[in-house]
């Protein structure tokens, strides 16, 4: 009994140790499976976990949307939890009162900032870029954006993390009826939702 009891703490000290020397899992590295339920389609999946639905595709080798229940996918990491806080306290404060359409297609702007070669290539540095001495966005220059963010900016998020790789690609908004800028207004439209219009 008492070699046994001894084993017993040998093999539970060993695994410890190597716990603790892999140290914490990341979210970047950390992946996530998840098992198809009845109702499910890519799009709800992609809102669920914030990720690009071409990215479920692709991650997963399929050639097609069509799920299975049961069928197990692997979600492939998207922006970590930190980054997601910071796009959705900008969506807060710079679409306050608009439609919820108004702010997913204001979080997909900054996404596609990011893509673009254009603009700086992460969620953080595209959020506080200065051009020409001015933030690119006012509330980074007010203080606005250290509000917490509301439960539907953090879903509209998610949902323009979903719907990446499939709009019209707007990398600009801005409220005609409030802007100053003559270069803004020569920009093509791609679509007007509440008081905001956004461009390429």
């Amino acid at each position: 009994m008492r070699k046994k009891m001894l084993k017993l703490v040998a093999v539970s000290t060993l695994a410890l140790g190597l716990s603790m020397f892999q140290g914490p899992q990341t979210e970047a590295n950390a992946a996530t499976t998840y098992q198809v339920k009845s109702g499910d389609t890519l799009w709800l999946i992609g809102k669920k976990y914030g990720v690009p639905v071409q990215s479920l595709l692709t991650q997963n080798k399929k050639s097609s949307s069509q799920l299975f229940v049961g069928e197990r996918l692997t979600i492939p990491s998207s922006l970590t939890n930190a980054e997601k806080d910071l796009l959705a306290r900008l969506v807060n404060a710079e679409a306050k009162g608009e439609p919820y359409a108004g702010k997913v297609a204001v979080a997909s702007v900054v996404l596609n900032r990011v893509k673009s070669d254009l603009f700086p290539n992460s969620v953080q540095s595209v959020i506080y870029q200065k051009v020409g001495g001015h933030y690119a966005f006012t509330p980074v220059q007010n203080g606005e954006i250290n509000k917490p963010a509301s439960v539907e900016a953090k879903r509209a998020v998610n949902e323009a993390l979903a719907f990446q790789g499939m709009g019209n690609g707007s990398l600009y908004f801005y409220n005609p009826k409030t802007s100053t800028s003559k270069w803004i207004f020569s920009r093509p439209v791609t679509v007007t939702i509440g008081n905001h219009r956004f461009a390429k």
